[in-house]
């Protein structure tokens, strides 16, 4: 969750939504986001609205956060109801942050069962939460379980120390194995959280990297390429000359040799980062995101999307906690998406799925660039005439472009 917020329409502090939120609705999934803001440290790469102790003023606490979160859930509740939205039992949960596992595994339990109390939760859903490698025991996941957890993303980023020094990572690579074995015995799914393009990464440090991640056998893996974003530790460095730039060749030499080793392993590619065992095991959460469904995001700065209808969190800690605690919504800001600009984020979202995108939600002119994209092999040819636009490796490499040809100017 990127720590800037974008500027939009005033947010009213009763949380209530337009009559458009409605529309549609019964035929959408609804999830729940909660973004747990704390950090032992921050990484020199991080961009996302976190803060370690240090930064934190009174108003803040740790200790007091999980019963900040949960009354936001339960006026987000209200303010659902009151704005006309169906009743719907929650499809997915995602903990993320910061790491969200630096609150007790009580506290995360503690807000996922006034969830579940307030929407109820689907039989089978996904529960999931991010996890750094130090912030977890054989304990904390056991009791993450029994509170109706399913998965747990382990940010493993590397396993070479000196990358995960550049990126000032805590964790040592050998601590790995052992929460994915104790993730394993409390039942929960696993997922590994991959980085490459960080500054001195060579080739083979990125194959280590991934060999040593499919040797734990996770049901799914992200890699994502490292993306400096300004005004970040490693951003200055950079701008100093203390650590090299960033070689888009790198990336994609690093991309194709990720999408080589991973589908050798028996995961499939079902959005351009993203590689999962069985498409059981694909991330539901994030799916729902990419495919313009509805979720709530509760905590500083979360984001939440409802029936077209975006809004977004005040920043830090204590704002969001004063606001609840006066009864009005912690919404900073809020749009409303006009058809155009939908269509248009479907476009962007669903053209990066395995699944692919509907040629038919192309405009005209986006209809008339898929023989071109097929002859220069960023669309797979037999997908694109059953009428749908599934990208090649390829195109997956170049699949902000690709989306740049086919969007209207």
């Amino acid at each position: 969750m990127p720590s800037a917020l974008p500027l939009a329409d005033p947010a009213p502090s009763d949380g209530l939504l337009p009559a458009q939120a409605a529309d549609g609705a019964p035929a959408r999934a609804f999830g729940l986001y909660v973004h747990i803001p704390f950090c032992a440290v921050r990484c020199g790469y991080c961009d996302f609205n976190t803060y370690t102790a240090t930064e934190l003023g009174g108003g803040a606490s740790q200790d007091a956060y999980a019963q900040t979160a949960v009354s936001e859930v339960y006026f987000a509740a209200n303010a659902m109801s009151r704005s006309g939205l169906p009743e719907r039992k929650l499809s997915t949960v995602f903990f993320g942050g910061g790491t969200p596992t630096l609150l007790p595994a009580d506290d995360l339990a503690l807000i996922l069962r006034a969830a579940i109390d307030r929407w109820g939760i689907e039989d089978g859903a996904e529960v999931t939460t991010e996890a750094n490698p130090d912030s977890v025991t054989r304990e904390s996941l056991a009791v993450l379980k029994e509170a109706g957890f399913t998965r747990v993303s382990f940010g493993m980023q590397s396993a070479v120390p000196h990358v995960l020094k550049v990126l000032d990572r805590t964790h040592t690579p050998s601590r790995v194995p052992q929460v994915v074995q104790w993730a394993r015995e409390a039942g929960l799914d696993v997922s590994l959280d991959l980085i490459y393009g960080t500054p001195g990464e060579s080739l083979d440090d990125w194959r280590h990297s991934l060999e040593t991640a499919l040797s734990y056998q996770p049901d799914h893996i992200s890699a994502y390429a490292l993306i400096v974003e300004d005004g970040t530790k490693l951003a200055a460095q950079m701008r100093r000359g203390e650590v090299p730039g960033i070689d888009d060749d790198d990336h994609a030499d690093k991309y194709e040799l990720a999408d080589q080793l991973i589908t050798a392993a028996g995961l499939g590619w079902y959005e351009v980062s993203n590689w999962a065992r069985s498409p059981e095991h694909a991330c539901r959460h994030n799916l729902a995101y990419w495919r313009g469904d509805d979720w709530w995001g509760i905590g500083p700065g979360a984001h939440s999307h409802v029936g077209g209808v975006r809004w977004w969190n005040v920043k830090h800690p204590s704002a969001y906690a004063n606001r609840l605690s006066q009864g009005q919504s912690p919404a900073a800001g809020r749009e409303t998406l006009d058809a155009e600009t939908r269509n248009m984020e479907r476009v962007m979202l669903e053209a990066r799925l395995q699944s692919g995108l509907e040629v038919s939600a192309l405009s005209a002119g986006g209809r008339h660039q898929v023989a071109g994209l097929i002859a220069d092999g960023l669309v797979e040819p037999a997908a694109a005439f059953q009428g749908r636009l599934v990208l090649t490796l390829k195109g997956r490499l170049l699949a902000d472009a690709v989306v740049r040809r086919v969007l209207p100017d």
